[in-house]
């Protein structure tokens, strides 16, 4: 998988980040404000068929989340690291880590693995995401690079071709990066089936089981962004229940967080918001 580490290591369990684009995770964890407040050692993992770990071989089918999941189980064992005390995921990652804390709570991951203390879930509906509750733009995104050949002429053509399609600049430079050389021509940086594979695995999967039975000792942390287009109103309301209700005697815990004047992509919006829902709570992991 492709890793990288970030902070101090004052503490030997890591916080493991897991996300679809892990920039957004790097450009949080880069303010200073969080390696301050926070010291423990970070590891940022790629998920399969995105970022670095996109050219790694022997990530084998079903594309989904929880062979995503065990993916983060097996890098732990491979690694000798002790089991993650905090996962945080956006997105995508959010029910990638969700997926861990379930696998790990029903032994799947053998005797060794812990259950993490808590998990971080920015921006990422637990349940079934209904197609009809988005714009659709990464369904759109999908089905038009299905449809381009394999080998395509250039990545200045590729971003040309998404914007004259009416996707934004900033999308179609970024799909473009994806791009790598092939002699004269580009090609995917990854396997655009398993992508595909990935992205309907979170679509349809389901954690509400999970939620309404957190593990004893687990807080399962919920942030919502306040203008995200991925909410649907039943959601909301469900996890708000779960939330007054607190913690279980014999279970865990689970808190709803609104971040105000942010759309799904936090980082950008209102990372400074983020920051202050998510510091202290770290903090009182850190000094338990």
């Amino acid at each position: 998988m492709g890793t990288d580490n970030s902070t101090q290591q004052n503490n030997s369990h890591p916080i493991v980040v897991v996300s679809d684009e892990n920039i957004v995770l790097r450009l949080l964890i880069g303010r200073a404000e969080f390696c301050v407040l926070v010291e423990w050692r970070m590891v940022l993992v790629d998920l399969r068929n995105h970022g670095n770990s996109a050219r790694i071989k022997g990530l084998c089918p079903p594309h989904d989340m929880s062979s995503a999941a065990k993916d983060l189980a097996d890098l732990v064992k491979a690694k000798g690291w002790s089991w993650p005390e905090v996962v945080m995921g956006h997105s995508m990652g959010g029910k990638v880590a969700l997926d861990f804390a379930e696998s790990c709570s029903r032994g799947d991951y053998g005797e060794s693995a812990a259950l993490p203390k808590q998990l971080w879930v920015l921006d990422s509906v637990p349940g079934q995401v209904k197609i009809d509750n988005s714009d659709g733009e990464v369904e759109r995104v999908l089905q038009t690079l299905a449809s381009l050949p394999a080998s395509l002429p250039s990545r200045k053509w590729v971003v040309d071709h998404m914007i004259s399609l009416g996707f934004s600049k900033s999308l179609s430079d970024w799909i473009g990066s994806n791009l790598k050389k092939d002699n004269e021509h580009v090609t995917w940086g990854f396997d655009l089936q398993a992508a595909i594979d990935m992205f309907n695995s979170y679509r349809e999967r389901s954690y509400w089981t999970l939620l309404e039975n957190p593990p004893k000792g687990m807080e399962i942390s919920i942030v919502q962004a306040e203008q995200s287009d991925r909410w649907h109103p039943d959601d909301v309301q469900r996890l708000k229940a779960l939330s007054r209700r607190g913690s279980k005697p014999d279970g865990g815990k689970v808190s709803l967080h609104v971040l105000p004047n942010s759309g799904h992509w936090v980082h950008v919006d209102n990372p400074k918001g983020l920051l202050e829902i998510m510091a202290p709570n770290f903090l009182s992991t850190g000094q338990n």
